[in-house]
């Protein structure tokens, strides 16, 4: 299975951000494929910033009186 990465930043006036990246960025090769543990890394950072969109929204929720 093929797993893009993509950097941000890239083509839009960043270029400074992208090329200092440990892929390459733009100035140099760009990975394509991430290894499992990348992966497993990528969705666990994921699901902890999801947790923390939800405590938020259940924050707000809260504040407006439901």
């Amino acid at each position: 299975m093929k797993i893009m990465r993509i950097e941000q930043g890239c083509g839009d006036g960043q270029e400074a951000n992208c090329c200092t990246s440990a892929a390459g960025g733009c100035c140099g090769m760009t990975r394509q494929f991430m290894t499992k543990e990348e992966r497993r890394e990528s969705l666990e950072a994921y699901r902890e910033e999801l947790k923390k969109e939800l405590t938020g929204v259940e924050e707000h929720l809260k504040d407006m009186g439901k």
